[in-house]
């Protein structure tokens, strides 16, 4: 390696800058106070962003930071997967070893797929939320190294950032709320053409209030002449500046590069081409030192020193002279680590590598591939596979590429980059015509896609087929996203199957085509389930067969529940125990017990569905305890046993957030705001909604948790609003995959927001739409909410003229209908009953007994809205039918409870119709002897923002009090951004104290916080 060399072109003087430094060093000092910072600089190729983030890091230092920094890599044009993490965790890991082994704990086996020296990754499951795990868990590290130590984490060269960091970048962005944590990246912004990856993203990242973004402008006049004067060590002649500041336009590599070049005297015809620019002072170089440049450039970003002694050929003494040359000439520079070398500008390099001939580039990359075969250890072990694949595939030598393509994909599908696995498999099956026939009969299943290699043959004989890369292919797709591109590789398989018979292999490709069309919004999935079913009937029990059924048996809940679905989910298990797959059978039994319960074996079903959240946690199998937590409450929710329900999906969301179990975690959710929205807590049921929206990674969550917040908006008299929801609902939703769950409570919806705005033809053609589509088995929970709904409208329109054309038709199809659907749980026999007497008052024939049998059921359920909407019900029948003194005093009191539930609630609409009836009527709805007034209460503190400022004057975060509430971060800082209005007072602190000063919590014990 070489000693010290004297370069003469960085100037020393650090020049401008000044606004952007201070924006940084502004970030620094929050990030300090414990406020997590982001920040993405851009700007031009040679523009100064090094240099900028270089003074900055040095600055942060000095205040006794500590900095990790990591550069994405390219080679060729490869990125690896999650490189600048993966190198920014190392430095940061051998910085702060203690704190960072404390962070990670337990966690290893994870972390490892992106820090491969904490130990071997682990063999987890594969499924869409595998990476959405890893960022989690990512984002917990940096946030508990970050507690105790400011960290400033920088992430270079975005632009050729691969898929998996750039998705880990925007997720860390997104949800970092706690910690003394800055994050800084960096990219070339002429780079981000209009079709570039980092496009999207950058549009993403202007959304989020959180995160700054700085563009570095090219230099002055006055600044182009001070870089000069820095480099030169003396002042510029004024006619010299101006001409470099005019063939620069202030870009700083480019002034740096003519002024190097005015000041050795090569000047004069400089071409203006910016390839000839940049290559002047290379082609200047020694013939032997041109030659390393050229290997450096082709190598990658940063090419070790020993690989490029292999790969250049050269005796030690010439390779150390050459080297010494191109450092010199500020060409080439060591690394941090002194083991390696790297252009010093990008720019450069990509001139270099442009000016490779053809062959040349074949035959570098070829010297590349089998230096790091000869000898492994040229290169670190978590970048060897990768950089193989690179260097055979740019050598285009398919023979060698094939295999070790194949190896890179095995390795980012480990890494649960499965977009870096995609573009592999891609490569692959790109590379498979060239290859020659011994190197494919040579292959072997490397990695196993869910249940397609127990397709009838044994993968450790059986040689590789182009169908075995389309399946690894299909499903990477479907993890990573990008479903347009898995769907197409499944129909092109399922082409080529044609002209075979294996019905396992084909029953497989149309179950992911099943999933893909559902996920893409093209259908309901179905005709694809039927033709995988069709093609195993009749064959033996296989891990596939199994699958087919269980995915079968799970569509028919959502889509048709009944007696097909309960037997093929009964043959589900049946087949998964015989072929001993646990996964499957433990997912079959889910579905079995939900559909237990749908049919009326309540108890049997609940059980076994709690057993088998119970066994997969114990067995490890989160994909299967994810949708228990989903599915057990949504059952318990639909008996009417909701405040079971909650404390089981408030676990679950712990449990979805330590997974990364994002479209889990946006269903329990909303699974949750339907619980609390029953048992009257609407204020926490529109958080859990919002929650829903907030943390969903696919479309039909988002619309469950846009359709309950259109639901409350509903009850509480805010018709416009949802309006608006609903429509956003539909959009998530679709068109295209029809399902009761969706299709009966956007009715409800739709004839609700109807009624409201007295479009009564509008709700009986949605009731019409509803009755058309039936009630299937189990379905009752989303049924008798619609017939209500509608026969409520139709009794409020009863002294409507308009209404009259149609009412009788109307409403026999209602009482048709609640003829025929089933109740099977106390709740909804309590619904049917108030179903049939809306349908009494909609003919006139309703009385006070009828109202007081209802009101009796409902007072017996725990769900107080439902309770005081009867209880008005039944106060204005007994002020209809007679007005002696009991029945007054009874109806008083009636609609004194329902108009206290109302107040609370917010159900404006309810209060409304109990204020118009008590003053119709005289009535004075006398209350209870005032309490003392609440001091939170007087400072117009609703009842969770009075939870709140309870947890911010204990000193919580607001990430904290989101986790102790089961509330997002984002809508904790808004309940304490409306908190510090409240009090009139700027800051945390202050809040804290006027709590303090006027007593709100005396007495009241905080929970211990979570260690660890």
């Amino acid at each position: 390696m070489l000693g010290p060399v004297e370069t003469r072109s960085v100037s020393p003087v650090f020049v401008g800058r000044t606004d952007e430094l201070d924006t940084l060093n502004d970030a620094l000092a929050r990030a300090a106070a414990g406020e997590p910072q982001a920040l993405l600089l851009g700007g031009e190729a040679g523009v100064g962003k090094t240099r900028l983030v270089e003074e900055f890091a040095a600055a942060a230092c000095r205040r006794s930071a500590v900095v990790a920094v990591g550069g994405c890599v390219e080679i060729g044009a490869d990125g690896l997967p999650f490189a600048p993490f993966s190198t920014a965790l190392r430095a940061l890991r051998d910085a702060l070893p203690e704190e960072f082994a404390t962070a990670g704990a337990g966690q290893e086996e994870e972390l490892a797929r992106l820090l491969p020296e904490l130990g071997e990754a682990t063999s987890s499951r594969h499924d869409e939320q595998g990476m959405a795990r890893l960022f989690e868990l990512t984002a917990r590290l940096l946030e508990r190294v970050a507690a105790a130590h400011t960290v400033v984490l920088v992430l270079e060269d975005l632009h050729w950032a691969d898929a998996s960091t750039r998705h880990l970048l925007a997720y860390l962005f997104r949800t970092l709320r706690t910690g003394r944590l800055l994050v800084l990246a960096t990219y070339r912004a002429d780079d981000i053409h209009r079709r570039h990856p980092m496009r999207p993203l950058l549009a993403e990242l202007d959304r989020l209030r959180t995160v700054r973004r700085l563009e570095l402008a090219r230099f002055t006049r006055e600044e182009v002449g001070r870089q000069i004067a820095g480099i030169r060590a003396a002042e510029p002649d004024p006619a010299q500046v101006d001409e470099i500041f005019e063939r620069s336009d202030g870009n700083a590599f480019f002034v740096e590069e003519l002024a190097v070049a005015a000041t050795e005297g090569c000047c004069t015809g400089l071409s203006d081409s910016l390839r000839d620019l940049l290559l002047v002072r290379v082609e200047a170089l020694p013939e032997s030192a041109q030659g390393v440049a050229r290997i450096v450039a082709e190598g990658g970003s940063t090419v070790e020193y020993r690989l490029l002694a292999a790969v250049a050929r050269l005796v030690e003494d010439d390779l150390i002279e050459a080297l010494r040359a191109a450092v010199g000439a500020n060409i080439l520079t060591a690394t941090a680590g002194g083991d390696g070398y790297r252009f010093r500008h990008s720019l450069v390099r990509e001139a270099v590598a442009d000016d490779l001939l053809p062959g040349e580039r074949f035959r570098l990359n070829r010297r590349y591939a089998e230096a790091v075969e000869t000898d492994p250890t040229l290169v670190p072990a978590d970048a060897r596979v990768m950089r193989l694949a690179s260097y055979w595939y740019h050598a285009h030598d398919a023979a060698r590429a094939l295999p070790a393509v194949l190896d890179a994909s095995v390795v980012a599908r480990r890494r649960h980059a499965y977009t870096e696995q995609l573009r592999l498999l891609e490569r692959a099956m790109e590379l498979w015509d060239a290859a020659p026939e011994e190197v494919r009969a040579a292959l072997r299943p490397v990695d196993y896609t869910d249940v397609y290699p127990p397709c009838g043959c044994d993968p450790a004989t059986t040689p590789l087929r182009y169908l075995d890369l389309m399946a690894e292919a299909a499903v990477a797709g479907r993890f990573c996203g990008e479903r347009e591109r898995a769907l197409k590789i499944a129909k092109k398989a399922l082409r080529l199957l044609q002209d075979e018979h294996d019905p396992l292999r084909a029953a497989w490709f149309w179950v992911q085509r099943s999933r893909l069309v559902q996920a893409l919004a093209r259908g309901d999935g179905w005709q694809e389930l039927a033709n995988a079913q069709e093609l195993v009937r009749g064959l033996p029990p296989s891990e596939v067969h199994a699958d087919v059924l269980a995915n079968v048996a799970s569509w028919s809940m959502l889509h048709q529940p009944g007696s097909e679905a309960f037997a093929a989910a009964e043959r589900a298990v049946e087949y998964a125990r015989m072929v001993d797959a646990r996964e499957i059978e433990l997912n079959a039994q889910l579905t079995l017990g939900a559909l237990m319960v749908d049919s009326g074996d309540v108890e049997t079903g609940l059980a076994e569905m709690a057993r088998v959240k119970q066994a997969a946690l114990q067995e490890g199998v989160a994909h299967v305890v994810g949708r228990a937590y989903v599915n057990l409450p949504s059952e318990l929710d639909s008996v009417g046993r909701s405040r079971e329900a909650v404390p089981i999906l408030r676990e679950g969301l712990v449990f979805a957030r330590r997974f990364g179990l994002l479209d889990s975690e946006a269903w329990i959710w909303g699974n949750l705001s339907d619980s609390l929205y029953a048992l009257g807590k609407w204020d926490e049921a529109a958080e859990a909604a919002a929650g829903a929206l907030g943390s969903a990674a696919s479309a039909k969550p988002r619309g469950a948790g846009a359709l309950r917040l259109a639901h409350i908006a509903l009850a509480r008299g805010d018709a416009a609003e949802a309006a608006r929801q609903l429509s956003i609902a539909l959009t998530h939703y679709g068109s295209h995959d029809p399902m009761p769950q969706v299709l009966l409570p956007v009715g409800r919806i739709t004839i609700g927001v109807a009624a409201e705005e007295g479009r009564l033809l509008d709700a009986r053609v949605a009731l019409d739409r509803a009755l058309a589509a039936g009630f299937p088995p189990g379905t009752q929970r989303y049924g008798w909410p619609l017939l209500l709904a509608a026969a409520t409208t139709e009794a409020d329109a009863r002294a409507l003229p308009a209404a009259a054309d149609g009412r009788t038709e109307v409403l026999d199809k209602l009482a048709e209908a609640a003829r025929k659907l089933a109740t099977g749980a106390p709740v909804w026999d309590a619904y049917e009953r108030w179903t049939r007497a809306e349908l009494h008052r909609a003919r006139g024939t309703d009385t006070a007994a009828v109202w007081s049998d209802v009101v009796t059921d409902f007072e017996c359920l725990d769900r107080p809205y439902d309770l005081a909407r009867v209880r008005r019900r039944l106060a204005r029948a007994l002020l209809e039918e007679a007005a002696g003194d009991d029945e007054r005093h009874r109806a008083t009191e009636l609609l004194r409870l329902a108009g206290a539930v109302a107040d609370h609630l917010g159900a404006r609409p309810l209060a409304d119709a109990v204020g118009r009836l008590a003053q119709r009527a005289r009535l004075t709805l006398t209350r209870a002897p005032r309490r003392a007034l609440d001091p939170a209460e007087s400072l117009g503190l609703t009842s969770r923002e009075r939870d709140v400022l309870r947890l911010v004057s204990a000193g919580r975060t607001n990430r904290q009090i989101a986790e102790e509430l089961f509330i997002s971060p984002k809508t904790a800082s808004v309940h304490v951004s409306n908190i510090l209005s409240k009090l009139g007072v700027a800051g945390r602190g202050e809040a804290a104290a006027v709590a303090h000063r006027l007593g709100l919590f005396p007495a009241e014990p905080l929970p211990a916080e979570a260690q660890g």
